[in-house]
């Protein structure tokens, strides 16, 4: 019937498959959770009181791999037609959350995504750039995303049929933080696979305080140069390496990188306050690849 996948780096996701199989039992259905740590350092022994639940596994990769083939060693390794991508730092939003899945799925099920959603609590100073990046530009409700069914796709809360994977797998030439979701899913556009929407929420729990999600943001932005150098991804497929193909052919993006570079410690400073502004990540992120472009 159904694999959970749940790729792990650094949590403890002991409570997150303690809910899943509660619901799990509950509907009477045949199931497997399968959550493998990405080589981390942290939360071992949390995880490993995992492998005492029936029907769930909890492994650790020998090296680390990378999310993409984390999560294609983990559907090699499943069962079941279909599976479900969770991410470990998330939570349903209500009891009935395997409930809903379960009955949508049938022969002509493909792809669902269920969405996301962040606390409502505003969280302390230093975390609330990633809070707030998360609640405007990751959580869009069920008719932002039905405008067009590729876009606002994570491939988390995502359920699917495990031959889709196994045809059209995760990027393997991807090790780095970012950008593994944006290439599957356009794979998937591009082979003519439908992607469905439907209101069925995770939680996401992130705690990143807001200097290592900028640091995070950086590595992306580096991830990102180095794909398209090597003709991995197009850059026609980002917004933030569309706007730059649009300075380049401008003739303006050594302005674009003059202004970040006076800019930058300011752009910071706000960036790390209790307002963060997201369009100024937005052009932090465009001047640290037109620095990079150099």
């Amino acid at each position: 019937m159904l694999s959970i996948l749940i790729p792990v780096y650094n949590y403890n996701v002991f409570p997150l498959v303690l809910e899943l199989k509660r619901q799990a039992d509950n509907l009477g259905i045949e199931y497997e959770i399968l959550a493998q740590d990405d080589f981390s350092q942290n939360f071992a022994n949390e995880n490993t009181q995992i492998n005492t639940l029936e029907n769930c596994s909890f492994s650790i990769n020998t090296g680390n791999l990378g999310r993409g083939r984390n999560i294609n060693l983990l559907c090699s390794k499943s069962k079941y037609n279909f599976i479900l991508i969770m991410e470990a730092d998330a939570l349903p939003e209500n009891e009935f959350y395997l409930k809903n899945y379960i009955e949508l799925l049938s022969n002509s099920t493909s792809v669902i995504f269920g969405g996301v959603k962040y606390p409502d609590i505003v969280p302390s100073k230093e975390k609330i750039l990633r809070w707030k990046y998360g609640l405007k530009r990751e959580s869009k409700s069920l008719n932002q995303r039905l405008q067009n069914n590729y876009d606002f796709v994570f491939t988390w809360n995502l359920i699917l049929k495990k031959e889709i994977i196994l045809q059209f797998p995760f990027p393997e030439f991807i090790k780095d933080y970012g950008y593994e979701d944006l290439i599957f899913i356009n794979n998937l556009r591009l082979n003519s696979i439908p992607v469905s929407h439907t209101e069925n929420l995770l939680i996401h729990y992130n705690n990143e305080n807001s200097i290592d999600f900028i640091e995070k943001a950086e590595k992306a932005v580096q991830n990102l140069h180095n794909l398209v150098q090597f003709h991995k991804i197009d850059p026609e497929s980002t917004r933030l390496t569309k706007f730059h193909s649009l300075l380049n052919r401008l003739y303006l993006t050594g302005i674009a990188k003059a202004i970040y570079s006076i800019t930058k410690k300011r752009i910071l400073a706000n960036l790390t306050s209790e307002k963060p502004n997201l369009y100024l990540l937005d052009f932090y992120k465009l001047g640290f690849y037109c620095d990079l472009k150099k």
